[in-house]
């Protein structure tokens, strides 16, 4: 199973009056280790719109377990846990770097839509290359 990791630090401004991460940041995280994962695939999610695909949230959800603070360093691990030809699943666990602590896990479900239509699209009768460098990451 491929699993990507990817490494950000928390920035002041995505901190409350607490000092903790805001739960909404916790979604731009995903978004952007889901781009990571993806170019696992040897592709971009820039490519994937512009062969008129889309992939919109149907899903969110987030568990948060330990608060983040500023300037920790996260490390978003994401892997596949369901492909299908209309959607795939991701799940997300993010962690503090310096002392591994689980800090929030997280899944997204996005559907596989026609950029014109916005209708969902069978990814491997319509675009099986991009199926199979889906597939490879599961």
């Amino acid at each position: 199973m491929f699993k990507s990791s990817t490494k950000l630090r928390v920035r002041y401004a995505e901190t409350d009056a607490m000092g903790i991460v805001h739960h909404s940041n916790y979604y731009v995280y995903f978004e952007t280790a889901r781009e990571d994962f993806i170019q696992g695939a040897g592709i971009r999610y820039r490519e994937i719109e512009e062969a008129g695909i889309m992939m919109p949230l149907v899903e969110t959800q987030c568990r948060y377990i330990q608060g983040a603070k500023y300037d920790d360093e996260l490390i978003i691990e994401t892997t596949m846990k369901e492909l299908t030809p209309a959607k795939v699943v991701l799940l997300y666990e993010v962690r503090r770097e310096k002392d591994g602590a689980l800090i929030a896990k997280g899944k997204t479900l996005q559907a596989f839509v026609d950029t014109h239509s916005f209708k969902i699209i069978n990814l491997r009768n319509k675009y099986p290359m991009l199926w199979e460098k889906l597939q490879n990451l599961q």
